[in-house]
Protein backbone atom coordinates (compact mmCIF):
# COMPACT_ATOMS: atom_id res chain seq x y z
CA UNK A 1 0.00 0.00 0.00
CA UNK A 2 1.11 3.62 -1.04
CA UNK A 3 1.81 5.40 2.09
CA UNK A 4 1.81 9.66 1.89
CA UNK A 5 5.61 11.39 1.93
CA UNK A 6 4.13 12.85 5.00
CA UNK A 7 4.27 9.87 6.73
CA UNK A 8 7.04 8.58 5.54
CA UNK A 9 9.36 11.68 7.10
CA UNK A 10 8.07 11.14 10.53
CA UNK A 11 9.94 8.91 12.78
CA UNK A 12 7.92 6.67 15.83
CA UNK A 13 7.60 8.23 18.82
CA UNK A 14 11.25 6.49 20.93
CA UNK A 15 9.06 7.11 24.51
CA UNK A 16 6.47 5.15 23.51
CA UNK A 17 8.50 2.40 21.37
CA UNK A 18 10.55 1.91 24.81
CA UNK A 19 7.22 1.81 26.35
CA UNK A 20 5.66 -0.84 24.61
CA UNK A 21 9.21 -3.09 24.71
CA UNK A 22 9.44 -2.44 28.37
CA UNK A 23 5.61 -3.70 28.29
CA UNK A 24 5.95 -6.70 26.37
CA UNK A 25 9.00 -7.81 28.44
CA UNK A 26 6.83 -7.52 31.82
CA UNK A 27 4.18 -9.62 30.36
CA UNK A 28 6.62 -12.47 29.97
CA UNK A 29 6.94 -12.06 33.78
CA UNK A 30 10.34 -10.17 33.69
CA UNK A 31 10.53 -7.49 36.55
CA UNK A 32 10.75 -4.46 34.74
CA UNK A 33 11.16 -1.27 36.38
CA UNK A 34 9.50 1.59 33.72
CA UNK A 35 10.92 4.68 33.80
CA UNK A 36 10.62 5.68 29.90
CA UNK A 37 7.51 6.79 30.36
CA UNK A 38 6.39 11.02 31.49
CA UNK A 39 3.34 10.11 33.54
CA UNK A 40 2.69 10.70 37.23
CA UNK A 41 1.95 7.44 39.11
CA UNK A 42 -0.54 9.10 41.30
CA UNK A 43 -4.68 8.39 40.82
CA UNK A 44 -6.26 11.34 39.85
CA UNK A 45 -7.49 13.31 42.94
CA UNK A 46 -11.23 12.32 44.20
CA UNK A 47 -12.89 15.11 43.50
CA UNK A 48 -12.01 15.20 40.21
CA UNK A 49 -13.24 11.67 39.61
CA UNK A 50 -16.16 12.68 41.24
CA UNK A 51 -17.06 15.81 38.94
CA UNK A 52 -16.74 13.21 35.72
CA UNK A 53 -18.85 10.81 37.71
CA UNK A 54 -21.85 13.46 38.27
CA UNK A 55 -21.22 14.77 34.37
CA UNK A 56 -22.21 11.22 33.26
CA UNK A 57 -25.41 11.17 35.83
CA UNK A 58 -26.69 14.63 34.14
CA UNK A 59 -25.81 12.95 30.66
CA UNK A 60 -23.07 15.57 29.70
CA UNK A 61 -22.52 12.95 26.87
CA UNK A 62 -23.28 15.41 23.59
CA UNK A 63 -20.83 16.62 21.07
CA UNK A 64 -19.14 19.90 22.81
CA UNK A 65 -18.24 23.36 20.79
CA UNK A 66 -15.27 23.11 18.91
CA UNK A 67 -13.19 24.92 21.36
CA UNK A 68 -14.68 23.37 24.27
CA UNK A 69 -17.40 24.24 26.70
CA UNK A 70 -17.35 27.85 28.16
CA UNK A 71 -17.07 26.64 31.79
CA UNK A 72 -13.89 25.32 31.05
CA UNK A 73 -12.52 28.10 29.13
CA UNK A 74 -14.31 31.04 32.07
CA UNK A 75 -11.83 28.31 34.29
CA UNK A 76 -8.82 28.91 32.13
CA UNK A 77 -8.81 32.34 31.83
CA UNK A 78 -9.29 32.82 35.42
CA UNK A 79 -6.47 30.54 36.29
CA UNK A 80 -4.21 32.08 34.14
CA UNK A 81 -5.03 35.34 35.42
CA UNK A 82 -5.04 34.15 39.05
CA UNK A 83 -1.85 32.07 38.81
CA UNK A 84 0.25 33.67 36.06
CA UNK A 85 -0.94 36.89 35.92
CA UNK A 86 -2.57 36.87 32.26
CA UNK A 87 -5.70 38.39 30.90
CA UNK A 88 -7.09 36.16 28.41
CA UNK A 89 -11.03 36.12 27.23
CA UNK A 90 -12.97 32.42 26.89
CA UNK A 91 -12.56 33.29 23.24
CA UNK A 92 -8.87 33.05 23.20
CA UNK A 93 -8.51 29.64 24.74
CA UNK A 94 -8.95 26.44 22.50
CA UNK A 95 -9.44 23.03 24.68
CA UNK A 96 -7.81 20.04 22.72
CA UNK A 97 -7.61 16.66 23.33
CA UNK A 98 -3.93 16.82 25.21
CA UNK A 99 -1.49 19.39 25.44
CA UNK A 100 0.15 16.89 23.04
CA UNK A 101 -2.63 18.12 20.10
CA UNK A 102 -2.28 21.99 21.48
CA UNK A 103 0.81 22.11 20.27
CA UNK A 104 0.85 20.42 17.19
CA UNK A 105 -2.66 22.36 16.77
CA UNK A 106 -0.25 25.57 16.29
CA UNK A 107 2.26 24.28 14.37
CA UNK A 108 -0.01 23.46 11.51
CA UNK A 109 -1.52 26.68 12.27
CA UNK A 110 1.32 28.80 11.42
CA UNK A 111 3.93 26.82 9.12
CA UNK A 112 4.12 26.97 5.54
CA UNK A 113 6.24 24.70 3.54
CA UNK A 114 9.93 25.65 4.04
CA UNK A 115 9.38 27.87 7.61
CA UNK A 116 11.75 27.23 10.23
CA UNK A 117 11.32 26.79 13.63
CA UNK A 118 13.61 27.06 16.38
CA UNK A 119 13.91 24.19 19.00
CA UNK A 120 16.33 24.22 21.80
CA UNK A 121 17.66 20.51 22.11
CA UNK A 122 17.68 18.69 24.11
CA UNK A 123 13.85 18.74 23.08
CA UNK A 124 10.56 16.54 23.62
CA UNK A 125 10.64 13.65 20.71
CA UNK A 126 7.35 15.01 19.33
CA UNK A 127 8.09 18.68 18.25
CA UNK A 128 10.52 18.12 15.66
CA UNK A 129 8.18 15.69 13.95
CA UNK A 130 5.55 17.97 14.17
CA UNK A 131 7.18 20.49 12.00
CA UNK A 132 8.19 17.90 9.60
CA UNK A 133 4.15 16.76 9.77
CA UNK A 134 3.45 20.68 8.67
CA UNK A 135 6.56 20.57 6.41
CA UNK A 136 8.28 22.78 8.07
CA UNK A 137 12.25 22.81 8.81
CA UNK A 138 13.25 21.94 12.32
CA UNK A 139 16.40 24.42 13.50
CA UNK A 140 17.95 22.47 16.31
CA UNK A 141 19.97 24.85 18.88
CA UNK A 142 22.16 22.81 21.17
CA UNK A 143 22.57 23.38 25.09
CA UNK A 144 24.73 21.32 26.76
CA UNK A 145 24.33 20.19 30.17
CA UNK A 146 27.07 22.47 31.31
CA UNK A 147 24.42 25.03 30.70
CA UNK A 148 22.09 23.75 32.41
CA UNK A 149 20.28 22.42 28.98
CA UNK A 150 18.86 26.08 28.32
CA UNK A 151 19.81 28.26 25.22
CA UNK A 152 21.38 31.68 25.87
CA UNK A 153 20.24 34.69 24.05
CA UNK A 154 23.47 34.64 21.69
CA UNK A 155 22.39 30.91 20.48
CA UNK A 156 18.81 32.41 19.86
CA UNK A 157 20.09 35.52 17.66
CA UNK A 158 22.43 33.09 15.70
CA UNK A 159 19.71 30.60 14.62
CA UNK A 160 16.99 33.19 13.48
CA UNK A 161 16.95 33.82 9.70
CA UNK A 162 14.59 35.29 7.93
CA UNK A 163 12.39 32.10 7.32
CA UNK A 164 11.97 31.75 10.80
CA UNK A 165 8.72 31.17 12.20
CA UNK A 166 8.59 30.13 15.84
CA UNK A 167 10.55 29.42 18.87
CA UNK A 168 9.68 26.31 20.88
CA UNK A 169 10.20 26.84 24.65
CA UNK A 170 9.34 24.04 27.10
CA UNK A 171 9.81 25.07 30.95
CA UNK A 172 9.77 23.45 32.86
CA UNK A 173 11.60 20.83 30.05
CA UNK A 174 10.89 17.64 29.21
CA UNK A 175 13.24 15.72 29.27
CA UNK A 176 16.01 17.98 31.53
CA UNK A 177 13.92 19.23 34.04
CA UNK A 178 15.59 22.29 32.99
CA UNK A 179 13.21 25.80 34.49
CA UNK A 180 13.78 29.23 32.15
CA UNK A 181 14.01 31.92 35.39
CA UNK A 182 11.90 34.97 34.31
CA UNK A 183 15.14 36.97 34.47
CA UNK A 184 16.66 34.58 31.43
CA UNK A 185 12.92 34.67 30.01
CA UNK A 186 13.53 38.42 29.82
CA UNK A 187 17.19 37.82 28.44
CA UNK A 188 15.29 35.87 25.19
CA UNK A 189 12.54 38.12 24.75
CA UNK A 190 15.14 40.97 24.04
CA UNK A 191 15.83 39.30 21.20
CA UNK A 192 12.88 37.88 20.41
CA UNK A 193 11.37 41.52 19.99
CA UNK A 194 14.38 42.82 17.33
CA UNK A 195 12.17 39.92 15.34
CA UNK A 196 8.88 40.53 15.60
CA UNK A 197 7.88 38.19 12.87
CA UNK A 198 8.85 34.68 14.70
CA UNK A 199 5.99 33.20 17.09
CA UNK A 200 7.07 31.48 20.35
CA UNK A 201 5.03 27.88 21.59
CA UNK A 202 5.77 28.22 25.06
CA UNK A 203 4.76 24.73 26.19
CA UNK A 204 4.47 25.26 30.20
CA UNK A 205 2.33 21.86 30.55
CA UNK A 206 4.92 21.19 33.91
CA UNK A 207 3.97 24.70 35.26
CA UNK A 208 3.27 23.12 38.61
CA UNK A 209 6.11 20.12 38.95
CA UNK A 210 8.46 23.44 40.22
CA UNK A 211 11.19 23.41 42.40
CA UNK A 212 12.67 26.82 42.83
CA UNK A 213 9.26 28.85 43.19
CA UNK A 214 6.92 30.90 41.01
CA UNK A 215 6.52 29.15 37.79
CA UNK A 216 7.60 31.96 34.69
CA UNK A 217 6.15 32.39 31.31
CA UNK A 218 7.59 34.33 28.54
CA UNK A 219 3.75 35.61 27.97
CA UNK A 220 4.50 37.66 30.83
CA UNK A 221 7.56 39.67 29.07
CA UNK A 222 6.68 42.72 28.03
CA UNK A 223 5.52 42.52 24.10
CA UNK A 224 5.25 38.94 23.92
CA UNK A 225 2.01 37.84 25.30
CA UNK A 226 0.65 39.59 21.67
CA UNK A 227 2.65 36.76 19.87
CA UNK A 228 3.04 33.54 22.36
CA UNK A 229 0.87 30.22 22.55
CA UNK A 230 0.45 29.19 25.62
CA UNK A 231 0.15 25.60 26.25
CA UNK A 232 -0.97 23.65 29.15
CA UNK A 233 -3.58 20.85 30.50
CA UNK A 234 -4.41 19.06 33.06
CA UNK A 235 -2.33 15.92 32.46
CA UNK A 236 0.57 16.49 34.82
CA UNK A 237 -0.21 18.75 37.20
CA UNK A 238 -3.32 16.74 38.47
CA UNK A 239 -2.48 13.25 37.10
CA UNK A 240 -4.66 13.30 34.40
CA UNK A 241 -2.47 11.89 31.62
CA UNK A 242 -5.78 9.64 30.18
CA UNK A 243 -8.19 12.13 30.59
CA UNK A 244 -6.90 13.99 27.18
CA UNK A 245 -7.26 17.44 27.88
CA UNK A 246 -4.93 20.28 27.05
CA UNK A 247 -5.48 24.02 25.58
CA UNK A 248 -3.78 26.73 23.78
CA UNK A 249 -4.12 29.85 25.32
CA UNK A 250 -3.30 32.35 22.46
CA UNK A 251 -3.82 35.88 20.42
CA UNK A 252 -7.03 36.18 18.73
CA UNK A 253 -6.37 35.64 15.32
CA UNK A 254 -3.87 32.69 16.23
CA UNK A 255 -6.57 31.24 18.90
CA UNK A 256 -9.55 31.32 15.86
CA UNK A 257 -7.50 29.97 13.37
CA UNK A 258 -6.42 26.47 15.81
CA UNK A 259 -10.32 26.31 16.67
CA UNK A 260 -10.99 26.42 12.35
CA UNK A 261 -8.23 23.30 12.20
CA UNK A 262 -9.45 21.20 15.11
CA UNK A 263 -12.83 22.02 14.11
CA UNK A 264 -11.64 19.57 10.56
CA UNK A 265 -9.95 16.86 12.56
CA UNK A 266 -11.15 16.21 16.23
CA UNK A 267 -13.86 18.98 16.80
CA UNK A 268 -14.39 19.38 20.65
CA UNK A 269 -12.78 16.74 23.04
CA UNK A 270 -13.77 14.30 25.47
CA UNK A 271 -17.36 15.91 27.23
CA UNK A 272 -16.96 14.07 30.30
CA UNK A 273 -13.10 14.88 30.74
CA UNK A 274 -14.10 18.55 30.08
CA UNK A 275 -16.09 18.64 32.85
CA UNK A 276 -13.61 16.46 35.20
CA UNK A 277 -11.23 19.31 34.08
CA UNK A 278 -13.65 22.65 35.42
CA UNK A 279 -13.28 21.09 38.80
CA UNK A 280 -9.73 20.42 38.73
CA UNK A 281 -8.86 24.05 37.75
CA UNK A 282 -11.82 25.52 39.48
CA UNK A 283 -11.29 23.19 43.08
CA UNK A 284 -8.95 23.52 45.86
CA UNK A 285 -5.14 22.78 44.87
CA UNK A 286 -3.58 21.28 47.49
CA UNK A 287 -3.54 17.97 45.77
CA UNK A 288 -1.07 19.96 43.37
CA UNK A 289 1.25 20.93 45.86
CA UNK A 290 1.23 16.99 47.49
CA UNK A 291 2.19 15.87 44.51
CA UNK A 292 4.83 18.24 43.94
CA UNK A 293 5.82 18.02 47.18
CA UNK A 294 6.43 13.97 46.76
CA UNK A 295 8.24 14.90 43.14
CA UNK A 296 10.44 17.15 44.57
CA UNK A 297 11.19 13.98 47.56
CA UNK A 298 12.13 11.52 44.50
CA UNK A 299 14.39 14.40 42.84
CA UNK A 300 16.57 14.51 45.48
CA UNK A 301 16.69 10.78 46.01
CA UNK A 302 17.56 10.12 42.39
CA UNK A 303 19.58 12.53 42.13
CA UNK A 304 21.46 11.39 44.81
CA UNK A 305 21.41 7.92 44.10
CA UNK A 306 22.87 8.52 40.07
CA UNK A 307 25.30 10.90 41.54
CA UNK A 308 27.26 8.06 43.02
CA UNK A 309 27.11 5.73 39.66
CA UNK A 310 31.33 6.30 38.55
CA UNK A 311 30.86 7.73 34.89
CA UNK A 312 27.38 9.91 35.20
CA UNK A 313 27.49 13.60 34.99
CA UNK A 314 24.06 14.44 36.40
CA UNK A 315 23.11 18.13 37.02
CA UNK A 316 20.18 19.58 39.55
CA UNK A 317 16.61 19.41 37.80
CA UNK A 318 14.42 22.73 38.82
CA UNK A 319 11.51 21.08 37.60
CA UNK A 320 9.45 18.12 35.65
CA UNK A 321 10.02 14.68 36.86
CA UNK A 322 12.92 13.63 34.88
CA UNK A 323 16.70 13.50 35.09
CA UNK A 324 18.94 13.33 32.01
CA UNK A 325 22.45 12.01 33.10
CA UNK A 326 25.11 12.17 30.49
CA UNK A 327 26.54 9.16 30.00
CA UNK A 328 28.89 8.95 26.50
CA UNK A 329 31.72 7.96 29.00
CA UNK A 330 30.44 4.37 28.35
CA UNK A 331 30.39 4.63 25.00
CA UNK A 332 33.19 2.07 23.06
CA UNK A 333 32.74 -0.38 26.74
CA UNK A 334 31.13 -3.72 26.54
CA UNK A 335 30.37 -6.50 29.21
CA UNK A 336 31.81 -8.57 26.76
CA UNK A 337 28.42 -9.61 24.65
CA UNK A 338 27.22 -6.10 23.73
CA UNK A 339 28.77 -3.28 22.87
CA UNK A 340 27.65 0.64 24.04
CA UNK A 341 27.84 2.68 21.08
CA UNK A 342 25.43 5.48 21.52
CA UNK A 343 23.09 6.25 23.99
CA UNK A 344 20.21 4.37 22.85
CA UNK A 345 22.43 1.12 22.91
CA UNK A 346 23.01 1.77 26.66
CA UNK A 347 19.30 2.48 27.64
CA UNK A 348 18.34 -1.19 25.35
CA UNK A 349 21.52 -2.53 27.97
CA UNK A 350 20.11 -1.45 30.70
CA UNK A 351 16.89 -3.07 29.91
CA UNK A 352 18.31 -6.42 28.72
CA UNK A 353 21.12 -6.57 31.81
CA UNK A 354 19.17 -4.37 34.61
CA UNK A 355 15.53 -4.80 33.64
CA UNK A 356 15.02 -0.49 33.89
CA UNK A 357 13.58 0.63 31.09
CA UNK A 358 14.39 4.11 30.28
CA UNK A 359 14.72 6.54 26.98
CA UNK A 360 18.10 6.68 25.11
CA UNK A 361 18.91 10.69 24.32
CA UNK A 362 19.55 10.49 20.80
CA UNK A 363 15.52 10.55 20.30
CA UNK A 364 15.98 13.73 22.54
CA UNK A 365 18.71 15.42 19.97
CA UNK A 366 21.19 15.03 22.36
CA UNK A 367 22.77 11.72 22.18
CA UNK A 368 25.35 11.52 25.06
CA UNK A 369 22.64 12.20 27.69
CA UNK A 370 19.84 9.40 28.27
CA UNK A 371 16.14 10.27 29.97
CA UNK A 372 15.15 8.97 33.35
CA UNK A 373 11.35 9.63 34.93
CA UNK A 374 11.11 9.25 38.77
CA UNK A 375 7.42 9.20 38.42
CA UNK A 376 7.56 6.39 40.34
CA UNK A 377 7.74 5.56 44.10
CA UNK A 378 11.01 5.92 46.30
CA UNK A 379 11.21 1.68 46.60
CA UNK A 380 11.03 1.53 42.79
CA UNK A 381 14.02 4.46 42.45
CA UNK A 382 16.49 3.24 44.76
CA UNK A 383 15.92 -0.13 43.17
CA UNK A 384 16.42 0.95 39.74
CA UNK A 385 19.07 3.03 40.73
CA UNK A 386 20.88 -0.31 42.15
CA UNK A 387 20.19 -2.09 39.31
CA UNK A 388 21.47 0.59 36.97
CA UNK A 389 24.86 0.92 39.70
CA UNK A 390 25.27 -2.85 38.90
CA UNK A 391 24.65 -3.38 35.60
CA UNK A 392 27.14 -0.28 34.80
CA UNK A 393 30.11 -1.45 36.55
CA UNK A 394 30.25 -4.89 33.93
CA UNK A 395 31.23 -2.68 31.74
CA UNK A 396 34.78 -2.13 30.69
Amino acid sequence: MHLSERLNRLAPSATLAMSQKSAELKAQGIDIINMSVGEPDFNTPDHVKAAAKQAIDDNWSRYSPVPGYPALREAICHKLRTENGLCYEPSQIVVGNGAKQAVCNVILAIVDSGDEVIIPAPYWVSYPQMVLMADGTPVFVEATIEQDFKITPAQLEAAITPRTRALILCSPSNPTGSVYSAEELEALAVVLRRHPEVIVIADEIYEHINYVGAHASIASCEGMKERTAVINGVSKAYAMTGWRIGFVAAPADLAKGVNKLQGQYTSGPCSVSQMAATEAFAADQACVEEMRQAFLRRKNLIVGLAREIPGFEVNDPAGAFYLFPRISSYFGKTDGKRTIHTSTDFALYLLEEAHVAAVGGDAFGSPECFRMSYATSDENIVEAMRRIKEACAKLH
